[in-house]
């Protein structure tokens, strides 16, 4: 009798195993056949776009390609009115030139006037550092909202970082800029499109750990200042 039981239950983990490993084997032909549109649908899951109103400023974000793409999307977007300065903000490359000056000259051969171009000169190594500079500008001037123009593939985490960097009372939107080196149809198909996208997943998950709970402090503190105007005696 117990033998018996003994091989039912043998029987049993053996078909067992053998489920499992059919539903492994259907899985991966299930994922390998939905495998295109799954990678299209994560490149164009991460471009965004929210440039559908009129701001105080155009800010195009340094280090263009090779064919000035992101001039490109701000000319469009100055000629179609959504705001009267575009920022060229780019890296010096030496103490009297660097792509600010290269980004305006793109500019102002996209129709862009040169009296309506702000070149913004900086040392950032990437782009907190660059919206940290571009935000003492922003003050300076008094802008209540931007549109920052940068390449497709970088929008989500360029919008993540500004508006944590950028004060509440500056509305941050976002410009893609087409870019002939990331197709987010075909992304998977070319090495460099591949590494681009890997390095915006692995600095996107920087940006949250620096960044995170920026908001959340900036209004804990404005809420501070807002108690202690109504009470002097209040203490934190």
């Amino acid at each position: 009798m117990k033998q018996r039981k003994g091989k039912a239950a043998e029987r049993g983990g053996i078909v067992l195993n053998l489920i499992v490993l059919v539903s492994f084997v259907v899985l991966c032909a299930f994922l390998y056949l939905v495998r295109r549109p799954i990678l299209r649908f994560v490149g164009e899951s991460w471009i965004v776009e929210d440039a559908d109103s009129k701001a105080d400023a155009l800010i195009v974000l340094s280090d263009d390609n090779f064919y000035a793409d992101r001039a490109t999307r701000a000319a469009e977007l100055f000629r179609e009115g959504k705001a009267p300065i575009v920022v060229a903000s780019g890296r010096r490359l030496r103490p009297v030139a660097g792509i600010a000056e290269l980004m305006e000259h793109d500019l102002v051969e996209r129709g862009v006037p040169k009296d309506k171009i702000v070149r913004l000169a900086h040392d950032a190594d990437n782009t907190q550092e660059e919206a940290e500079a571009l935000t003492k500008l922003a003050a300076q001037r008094k802008w209540h909202s931007v549109i920052v123009v940068t390449s497709n593939y970088h929008t989500r985490r360029a919008r993540y970082i500004f508006r944590r960097v950028f004060p509440q009372g500056i509305e941050v939107r976002v410009a893609s800029a087409h870019d002939g080196d990331f197709d987010p149809q075909h992304w998977w198909e070319k090495r460099k499109s591949v590494k681009r996208l890997t390095r915006e997943f692995a600095g996107m998950a920087v940006a949250i750990w620096e960044l995170h709970g920026t908001r959340e402090t900036s209004e804990k503190s404005q809420a501070v200042v807002g108690v202690r105007a109504l009470n002097p005696l209040f203490v934190v």
